[in-house]
């Protein structure tokens, strides 16, 4: 499947249409699971992850869970490398945090997590919680010192 194709099943509209920063958000925080939200959540960094580090890593013969985890990992890194050139600094804040991400993935995927009888703003508000808290449990680590 070619990127434009990717981002049309994802988003709903072409590459760069107008509209496309809202489905995203729309179809990503009113997804029913967590794995679902990041299916929709930035369609295009999601289909290099998918191509070029999940797909290899379960090619390799790891699990699933593992290959979740360090696609992750991986987007956590990509994200840290981009704010150190930005800061000039070396930055370790969202690589534990896509850690703490996936994590929510791999458990709302072995529970069968499925928000979908729920409406709309109930599933943007159990998806945005999920990230907020994530986020504020890596803020805390990192203001205590377990990160650098």
């Amino acid at each position: 499947m070619s990127l434009r194709e990717y981002v049309l099943l994802r988003n709903g509209v072409p590459l760069g249409a107008p509209g496309s920063l809202s489905n995203m958000l729309k179809r990503s925080l009113g997804a029913s699971s967590f794995a679902e939200f990041w299916r929709y959540w930035n369609p295009i960094f999601g289909y290099y992850l998918g191509n070029r580090v999940y797909r290899p890593l379960r090619e390799t013969g790891l699990p699933r869970v593992l290959a979740v985890i360090g696609t992750f990992l991986v987007s956590g890194a990509v994200h840290d490398v981009a704010a150190a050139v930005i800061t000039q600094g070396v930055v370790f804040t969202c690589t534990p945090f896509f850690f703490l991400l996936s994590l929510g993935v791999v458990a709302g995927n072995a529970f069968g997590m499925d928000s979908s009888k729920h409406s709309w703003s109930a599933r943007a508000t159990i998806n945005g919680s999920y990230v907020l808290v994530c986020l504020a449990a890596t803020l805390t680590l990192k203001s205590a010192g377990y990160l650098p």
